[in-house]
């Protein structure tokens, strides 16, 4: 894949938002791998981070464990499904408190008291 003058010089454009948003340019793509156009060519490829979606996954197996969705889940297992949560990391994650509060049909309060009753069980 050859790439022109104006080429390299839009992929060094856009190279910041691509790192800002966790990815990487590659210049051949895979399985996974966005490929971006230009002139009806593809010039490269976006290899999304590895924690593209990972909230989303972990939030659909805690689903999958408790057998229905977050904001079905009672308050008992709904602290359950915090307790899951926060063990695989999901707290880390930016926008984790929105994401799973909206999920779980809580404030964010709500869901802060479910994370401070772990810690204080700790």
């Amino acid at each position: 894949m050859e790439q022109g003058a104006s080429d390299v010089e839009f992929l060094r454009a856009v190279l910041p938002i691509v790192e800002f948003l966790g990815g990487n340019l590659v210049a051949e793509g895979g399985n996974g791998e966005l490929p971006i156009e230009r002139g009806g060519r593809v010039i490269a490829h976006v290899r999304p981070s590895e924690l593209h979606g990972a909230l989303e996954r972990m939030i659909e197996s805690v689903e999958r464990d408790g057998g229905a969705e977050l904001g079905a889940m009672g308050r008992a297992e709904k602290q359950a499904a915090v307790r899951c949560l926060d063990e695989q990391g999901a707290f880390l994650l930016r926008g984790a408190v929105d994401r799973i509060a909206r999920a779980m049909g809580v404030s964010r309060v709500t869901l802060y008291s479910y994370l401070n009753a772990l810690e204080r069980r700790a």
